[in-house]
């Protein structure tokens, strides 16, 4: 086999990348191939792989973890990391950096964040040993999304996946801030403070105007090790990192963040996703019944994204338009706010994340793989068919004079 040349590597990633499709495939596969690999004669190799254990010692310091919790706890701090570069970038200068464009999007968000969280908790009203999971339909999986929504083409208004991006990012913060508040507990007071210590560094270099990135990687891995030892999801030290990466420079000099951004998102849509997804999408289908997906916790997890997602994002878009405090986006028709409102039902990483966080129990753990991949499959499909649908009916656009 001939080696890629580095230019020659980042040529194929980017012509995969154009295809905005690619990274929404990339992720069906993955899940395919983990169901396959779980529930066949690869299931112990599989297991095998996911159990492999790495460590890495420097002095005193040792980071000792099966592949499977370096994926969730270090591919996935990258994965959040872009998500905070995302996040600064449309609040300063985007999507969000202003109420008017941002109310509707927002509005909508909190629907879908509040309403699927309902239909979880009643469903687990009565099992307060699955009522951790109230989270996990509350999450939207951004590629997974914008991949399924790219499949219908360039009828797609712009406006409409400029709203599903915007839904999503608004559910990644709300997300972060979830994590945060209620799935960390333990804390270390003393690797907190090394974190926060490596926070304000990485603060005055911001203000000191420090444009070179190796400062802020290196301090930044500093920070990651010691919120993984706090306590705290090592995740969201790739939030907080990604927030003092400048992104307004002097004229004529390249925005780090922007840059950053731009670089890592192949990676990350391409690589650090699926294999999230295929190392925790394994659901095992051994004994599976009719009445295991009645249990309260993937049933929760399932109407939570399929029916709860819809009815929040939607119904919260109409009462928003319908009071004034937001209007509806230009080319933009209830029809296909529906459908997109179906399509932030595809909580898939996120929502598997999130239940990796809720649950540590290989049963509800098996559960919680039920209710996404089900909740998240009949959202797209719905969401897929809401869409055609209304684009099929769009009015054609004026002619002009002859």
């Amino acid at each position: 086999m001939t080696a890629l040349s580095p230019n020659t590597s980042n040529s194929i990633i980017a012509r995969l990348y154009a295809n905005e499709a690619t990274p929404g495939l990339l992720l069906m596969l993955a899940a395919v191939m983990a169901l396959i690999a779980n529930n066949s004669s690869f299931a112990p190799y599989y297991s095998g792989f996911l159990d492999i254990p790495i460590a890495i010692q420097i002095g005193a310091l040792e980071i000792a973890k099966p592949l499977l919790l370096w994926v969730n706890d270090g591919l996935m701090a990258i994965f959040f990391f872009l998500v905070g570069l995302e996040i600064k970038r449309e609040v300063v200068e985007g999507r969000l950096s202003s109420f008017d464009r941002a109310a509707f999007p927002l509005i909508a968000a909190i629907g879908g964040i509040a309403v699927p969280a309902l239909v979880f908790v009643g469903l687990n009203a009565g099992s307060p040993e699955t009522l951790n999971g109230w989270a996990i339909p509350a999450a939207t999986d951004i590629a997974f999304a914008l991949g399924i929504l790219a499949l219908l083409g360039k009828a797609v208004p712009v406006s409409l996946k400029v709203f599903l991006l915007a839904v999503a990012i608004i559910d990644d913060l709300a997300a972060i801030i979830i994590i945060a508040l209620f799935y960390t507990e333990g804390v270390s007071l003393f690797a907190l403070g090394i974190s926060g210590a490596g926070l304000a560094i990485l603060i005055m270099f911001n203000r000191a105007g420090v444009l070179k990135m190796a400062p802020y990687v290196i301090i930044g891995l500093i920070m990651w090790a010691a919120v993984l030892k706090s306590g705290v999801h090592a995740t969201l030290a790739g939030v907080l990192i990604a927030l003092t990466i400048p992104l307004r420079v002097p004229e004529g000099a390249k925005s780090p963040l922007k840059s950053a951004e731009h670089g890592l998102h192949p990676w990350v849509a391409l690589l650090v996703l699926p294999l999230f997804a295929f190392a925790n999408a394994g659901v095992s289908l051994q004994g599976l019944s009719p009445a295991a997906l009645l249990a309260p916790l993937p049933l929760g997890i399932a109407l939570g994204l399929f029916v709860g997602k819809q009815v929040g994002v939607f119904t919260f878009a109409w009462l928003g338009v319908k009071t004034g405090l937001c209007r509806l986006p230009d080319g933009v028709n209830w029809q296909q706010v529906y459908g997109i409102a179906c399509l932030t039902g595809v909580g898939f990483t996120m929502s598997l994340f999130i239940g990796t966080l809720a649950f540590d129990n290989a049963a509800q753990l098996n559960e919680v793989r039920m209710g996404v991949l089900l909740g998240s499959l009949m959202s797209a499909v719905t969401g897929v068919a809401a869409l055609k649908m209304s684009l099929r009916q769009r009015e054609p656009e004026p002619q002009p004079a002859t």
